[in-house]
């Protein structure tokens, strides 16, 4: 599901207006980006029912250029991770 048809399908279960909804679905995504980059979250941020987003860490490390199995330097990174609910699996049936 694209974002638009998040924002549509919002719209038509609420009974309001796109401009609302867009509105609303923003509020939340900004919310949840704005959590994460708190620093009283730690880089966690959990939505009761729907789940937890986390930022993890990776070391730095040694990989292999797979074309030619030269060895190359992996620079440290950040990932973003969500781990869902008891609920939301549920309901998804999982």
């Amino acid at each position: 599901m694209s974002k638009s048809e998040f924002i549509e399908a919002v719209a038509k279960r609420g009974k309001i207006s796109k401009a609302e909804a867009k509105r609303a679905v923003e509020l939340v995504f900004g919310e949840v980006e704005a959590g994460l980059k708190s620093s009283k979250s730690a880089g966690k941020f959990t939505i009761g029912t729907f789940g937890t987003f986390s930022i993890t860490k990776r070391a730095a490390r040694k990989g292999r250029n797979p074309r030619t199995g030269e060895p190359i330097k992996i620079k440290a990174s950040k990932s973003l991770r969500f781990k869902p609910s008891m609920q939301l699996k549920k309901a998804a049936g999982c």
